[in-house]
């Protein structure tokens, strides 16, 4: 007998109470009980689907699932949120159309716009949570279930912030501080943040301000890491690791989604950096997702001493 993956709101037994006699009434195990709502209703009932990156599992990626923060299912379109920059108003707070779908018992079917199509298993976990199972890779993803009024973008942007520094092709120094004292990162113009390994590698140039992005030579390749300050959740430490230079500290702070502001913590300097040439996530490259647990394993952690 099939197994039942919508969740049930019938009961398995029940009581019918008269005044003469008390009548039982026991479901017949062996007759699959008929879901309360159908599968195509129960992904549309929340306005948004955050990806539990943490919690999958399975043997490689899908890769519209790897990039996705949220997902969407509205009247047969797809829509996902795959970039920080502008999250929360992009599309309405659904993020970008990615493709379409359609559902049947417990089935599932995507056709993605680039990615092509993927067919899931559909289990509901409890009311606000999803299973999504591609058999092929034996491949599992949770999603949690928002709408958009109640979900929280700036605790999702502030905890991802290692990918927002990575949607812009680079960023350029455009306010330093007349105070603090005079250091080396006062010639580095343009920043570059590269997916990688662990929070991966950058690169930063000495060019001068207005170059043409795609023409800065990039004087020097290295590895970062953006790591939580306790107790604020807003504020990010920020390691560069110059191995001529030794590694360079700051506080991260996110002034809007094209602007950021970097405290060098040795020198008292403030900057200014600008993001140039927004990455928009929808085909198959760039930046995908990892858990926790995998982004620990990978990273080569800069040790302040």
């Amino acid at each position: 007998m099939k197994k039942v993956k919508l969740f049930l709101g019938a009961a398995i037994v029940a009581l019918m109470f008269t005044s003469c006699y008390t009548e039982v009434v026991v479901e017949d195990p062996y007759v699959d009980p008929v879901p309360s709502i159908t599968l195509g209703e129960l992904v549309s009932s929340y306005e948004l689907w955050y990806v539990d990156i943490d919690r999958s599992s399975g043997n490689g990626y899908i890769p519209f699932m790897q990039k996705a923060f949220t997902v969407s299912f509205q009247n047969g379109t797809m829509y996902a949120n795959n970039n920080l920059v502008g999250i929360g108003a992009q599309g309405y707070g659904f993020g970008i159309d990615v493709g379409f779908y359609n559902t049947h018992n417990i089935e599932l079917d995507i056709s993605h716009d680039i990615d092509g199509f993927y067919s899931f298993e559909v289990t509901q976990l409890n009311n606000n949570e999803i299973e999504l199972y591609y058999p092929p890779l034996q491949l599992s993803y949770i999603l949690v279930g928002y709408q958009r009024n109640t979900f929280n973008y700036d605790a999702l942007f502030y905890d991802n912030i290692h990918y927002f520094i990575q949607e812009y092709v680079a960023w350029e120094k455009t306010y330093t501080s007349p105070y603090g004292e005079p250091n080396e990162f006062d010639y580095e113009n343009y920043l570059q943040f590269l997916p990688g390994g662990g929070n991966g590698n950058f690169q930063s140039s000495e060019d001068p301000n207005g170059m043409n992005i795609n023409s800065i030579y990039w004087d020097y390749t290295g590895i970062y890491n953006v790591d939580d300050v306790p107790g604020d959740p807003y504020l990010k430490y920020l390691t560069l690791d110059y191995d001529f230079m030794g590694n360079e500290y700051f506080q991260l702070t996110v002034i809007n989604d094209h602007t950021i502001e970097l405290f060098h913590e040795f020198s008292g300097t403030v900057y200014r950096f600008t993001g140039k040439g927004y990455i928009q996530y929808k085909n198959t490259d760039g930046k995908l997702r990892k858990s926790k647990k995998d982004i620990e394993k990978e990273m080569i952690k800069i040790s302040k001493f």
